[in-house]
């Protein structure tokens, strides 16, 4: 990998992930760390464009279907790929049918590209992912082996104690903090070649007293009321909390955030 190399472009494809849920900005929209990425590749590229086609709850086959074309055709130097998880998670999977389709798009976006990035998305520790735990583990071998063939980076998340921490995640528990998500920027940055600005991005938070007993159970309780029980609801019956949503920025236009 190049050191400290020169992008002019970034497209980002995926879902909420990739949007940014949970890093919550003031004016209630989501900023993530894709988006964290670009003002850090803009701040040492002048003219510097930026594209996030992801939109939250999208499956794989949504995202070849509505993002994957249009990444290609926009021949940014750089795409991120992440997109996958959400199948896994659904009560009826097709495993085959997930990594054809994971294929397809790394086909498509690695020639359309200078540097394509994959991810081993970061898991979370908890009772209820582990029954998806196998299916995850199985899009990450796929993720490596396509990764392989298509000359693709990698970025290991899921090795990263650090984002399995479940501060690091929000209420929610599906989503990351501004802090993890400013750890995966950090991580990309450095995948892609860049000097470290966090060289200790993998080093989890210092422990802590956990909460007591009650303040458990009482935070499980609202967890299942506000959270679980909806997204079981919508993974039944098929909706999904992207339905009718755009992209977050569908356009390849000059980056004038500021910079992370």
């Amino acid at each position: 990998m190049q050191t400290n190399p020169t992008y002019s472009s970034l497209v980002a494809v995926g879902d909420s992930f990739t949007e940014g849920m949970s890093d919550l900005l003031p004016d209630g929209s989501y900023r993530g760390w894709a988006d964290l990425l670009a003002g850090r590749m803009a701040a040492r590229t002048p003219g510097f464009r930026y594209a996030n086609l992801a939109v939250r709850g999208k499956l794989i086959g949504q995202i070849v279907e509505e993002q994957v074309d249009v990444a290609a055709a926009m021949n940014a130097d750089v795409i991120t790929l992440v997109g996958g998880l959400n199948d896994t998670l659904r009560p009826k999977c097709d495993m085959g049918r997930v990594r054809g389709l994971l294929e397809e798009a790394v086909e498509k976006l690695a020639p359309a590209c200078r540097q394509l990035v994959l991810m081993r998305s970061p898991g979370r520790q908890g009772p209820v992912l582990e029954r998806f735990r196998p299916r995850m583990e199985e899009l990450f071998v796929c993720v490596e082996e396509l990764a392989e063939r298509h000359g693709a980076v990698v970025v290991d998340l899921y090795g990263a104690a650090s984002l399995s921490d479940p501060r690091m995640w929000d209420v929610d528990r599906l989503h990351l903090t501004a802090e993890g998500h400013r750890r995966v920027a950090e991580a990309v940055w450095q995948r892609l070649g860049y000097d470290p600005e966090d060289t200790e991005w993998r080093t989890p938070m210092p422990a802590t007293l956990p909460p007591g007993w009650i303040t458990r159970r009482v935070t499980d309780a609202r967890f299942a009321r506000q959270y679980l029980l909806p997204w079981i609801g919508r993974r039944l019956t098929g909706r999904s909390s992207g339905d009718g949503l755009p992209a977050k920025r569908p356009e390849l236009l000059p980056y004038e955030g500021p910079a992370a």
